[in-house]
């Protein structure tokens, strides 16, 4: 196949390519991002509020929820509650487990997803579950044992932390023409979606030549995801329940590390299986030995509820299964990933930041040993130690007035791995 793009032509300023390999007719290119010091671009567009989806429902004939009236609410309009995300009124329920609830909500409401579905497939899974699934679930409800309620709360707190990493990825998704689904747009499996993060950013950022299906193997993730109008379904990153060649990305970001070595290689070939010609995989995650390896080894996991034993990945092991499971082109490179937050005053900016830190990663015993603004000043120390970068240019936090947003804006360093795999 012929890409009608130009051959490679360099890393975009930011990034920095690891390893790969090209086919004859590939093209990986991508556009160019301000430095991680200054805000991105696209955050211009004023203020913070943050408007989600309300959902009205009702129930048919045969018992099932079924829609009446989707509107626009927002983000003053929901709340958390009891670790459950919910809106105030007229909010919709579709169970974390029940797939077949969450099917029939994407039949009526987004066929062009669901016609994408391979139904043997999610027969086969749903035998399989009734069957017992002992896999580990760190992003239940809180009460649960989990940390999901309180990463939530950072979600809804700062949508936009982490809005400059996922905008590259989202460049880096879509350099190449490939045959769209829908309108025009591009469908992208979010395997690691959450409560819907990665979409929500995309409609803040004005992304909207993609249709991101967030997918997630945890019930309460799920469950939340639809109560913010955020269609979501359960499934395993290793055994995706859509079609062969039907979608044109695949997204494995913010938890990839959370799958176990043995499975890894499995996730990318069921990734390479679902995507069309012309398709694009992304694995995302952060380098063994990395800043972020040493926020998880030494805050993480000794201070939140779930514990953090996971390993992380090296440049040479992405590469490994991209190459194993077929990419025709592919590279591993290293991208800037910051954390953000924006107040009136630096102050304000650096206790946002501190309560997002808590939250985001459940750190609930260093809260409950300091307090929770205790805990706020302590998460944002430790970060600013801990992420640093001092090989070639030194990247470390910063603390700047931005003029589009007549704000400040701290920002603290993250460099992530990311591989990318192109089928052609």
């Amino acid at each position: 196949m012929t890409l009608s793009t130009p051959p490679p032509t360099g890393i975009p300023a930011g990034d920095r390519r690891i390893n790969g390999s090209y086919g004859a007719n590939s093209a990986m290119v991508g556009s160019r991002l301000r430095d991680v010091e200054k805000p991105p671009p696209y955050l211009k567009n004023g203020g913070r509020t943050r408007h989600l989806t309300e959902i009205s429902f009702t129930k048919n004939a045969s018992g099932q929820p079924g829609f009446r009236s989707i509107k626009s609410v927002e983000h003053s309009k929901l709340s958390v509650t009891g670790g459950q995300m919910s809106a105030e009124k007229n909010g919709v329920f579709v169970p974390g487990n029940d797939l077949r609830a969450q099917l029939e909500q994407l039949r009526r409401h987004s066929p062009d997803v669901f016609r994408r579905i391979d139904l043997a497939r999610v027969e086969s899974w749903e035998w399989d579950r009734t069957q017992g699934d002992s896999h580990r679930d760190d992003f239940d409800a809180d009460a649960a044992g989990g940390r999901g309620s309180s990463y939530v709360r950072a979600q809804l707190a700062n949508v936009d932390a982490r809005a400059h990493g996922i905008g590259r990825l989202m460049e880096l998704m879509r350099p190449t023409p490939v045959k769209r689904g829908a309108a025009g747009r591009r469908t992208i499996v979010d395997l690691l979606g959450g409560n819907g993060l990665v979409r929500q950013v995309c409609a803040r950022l004005g992304i909207d030549d993609v249709e991101v299906v967030t997918c997630d193997a945890s019930p309460h993730m799920v469950e939340t995801a639809w109560a913010a109008g955020i269609p979501a379904l359960l499934q395993r990153a290793e055994r995706q329940l859509f079609q062969s060649e039907s979608v044109e990305g695949v997204l494995l970001a913010y938890g990839s590390h959370h799958i176990p070595p043995a499975d890894r290689g499995s996730v990318v070939n069921d990734a390479y299986r679902v995507l069309r010609q012309g398709g694009t995989f992304l694995l995302h995650d952060f380098q063994t030995g990395s800043p972020m390896d040493t926020w998880f080894t030494t805050i993480v996991h000794p201070y939140s509820q779930t514990g953090h034993e996971f390993d992380h990945f090296t440049g040479d092991e992405i590469e490994e299964y991209l190459l194993k499971a077929g990419f025709d082109a592919y590279e591993v490179i290293e991208i800037d990933d910051p954390y953000t937050a924006t107040a009136p005053s630096p102050e304000v900016a650096e206790r946002n930041l501190g309560e997002y830190l808590v939250n985001m990663y459940g750190l609930c015993k260093k809260e409950a040993e300091l307090g929770v603004e205790g805990a706020s000043r302590w998460a944002v120390g430790e970060a600013k130690r801990i992420f640093h970068y001092d090989d070639g240019e030194p990247l470390h936090s910063t603390m700047e007035y931005v003029d589009d947003l007549g704000a400040w804006e701290l920002t603290i360093p993250r460099k992530a791995l990311v591989g990318v795999g192109r089928k052609l």
